[in-house]
């Protein structure tokens, strides 16, 4: 993708495009000092993470699970198994962390103890798919076929920047220039406003790989979560087992063992999940 400079995000530079520039208009482009794909934390910050919720690999040590709190918010059972393990693990290093269910179109924002802060609908890539085109980040985005506009999936470091226009994004995936802000209208024709308002998530799926989230959603959950700290953002995948993507573990499986008093797996343990 063509760089225009530090921090510049394509989502938010619609304004004033005409409706054809509008539509690609959501794509983010790359900065030099952002958030880049983690696909599991630095091994350097092992040692510190291991046991942030008391996690002790002894046979009846009577381990009760860290949970997510999704509050009384409807959230995919994915979803859920996925908040859990990052509480339990300690995965999110103490940052705050937003999920995000691609099947469900939604985003879910946790503050670094794993309380719910808010929820809402999202706009999400065009087309299915958990990878991201090699090189898509330095493409124009005329280049972009539909079966290239993906979210990817991932543990992603994210932090918030500004556009030269001033308006606030939340990188998520720097690499592949990937990033949440209030949703884009100026191309009426696309109707995203409608589609974020509607019940169903089918037709959430129009952007060219950015987060598109509620204005209010942005202002008063995403910027106050993210403000003055990084956090992690991770995408639920759609096409392959969340296990693969992240690493991460079944925290009711895990504490059933630990509380039989049988010996808990390598890949039940932290250390595996965060290795």
């Amino acid at each position: 993708m063509t760089l225009l400079g530090g921090g510049i995000g394509f989502g938010l530079l619609a304004a004033g495009l005409t409706p054809q520039q509008a539509a690609a208009a959501d794509r983010t482009a790359q900065s030099s000092s952002l958030s880049r794909r983690s696909s599991a934390p630095e091994g350097a910050a092992l040692e510190a993470a291991a046991s942030p919720s008391g996690l002790e690999n002894r046979p009846g040590a009577g381990h009760r699970p860290g949970r997510a709190n999704f509050e009384r918010e409807r959230a995919s059972r994915e979803a859920r198994q996925l908040g859990d393990w990052i509480v339990d693990s300690g995965d999110n290093r103490g940052l705050p962390f937003a999920i995000v269910d691609k099947t469900d179109a939604k985003v879910f924002v946790f503050d670094a103890h794993g309380r719910l802060r808010g929820a809402a609908a999202a706009l999400l890539g065009l087309a299915r798919g958990d990878d991201a085109v090699p090189g898509i980040g330095d493409r124009p985005l005329s280049s972009m076929r539909p079966e290239e506009r993906t979210t990817p999936a991932g543990r992603f470091v994210s932090a918030l920047d500004r556009s030269i226009h001033g308006k606030v994004i939340l990188w998520v995936d720097y690499d592949d220039a990937i990033s949440m802000h209030p949703v884009i209208t100026s191309n009426p024709a696309e109707r995203r406003a409608q589609r974020l308002a509607t019940p169903t998530p089918l037709d959430n799926r129009i952007s060219y790989g950015c987060i598109n989230v509620p204005p209010k959603f942005f202002d008063s959950v995403v910027r106050p979560a993210f403000t003055g700290t990084d956090g992690i953002v991770y995408v639920l995948p759609e096409t392959k087992p969340a296990r693969v993507v992240f690493a991460s573990y079944d925290v009711d499986e895990r504490a059933r063992m630990q509380n039989a008093g049988l010996p808990v797996p390598a890949q039940l343990t932290a250390a595996a999940a965060l290795r």
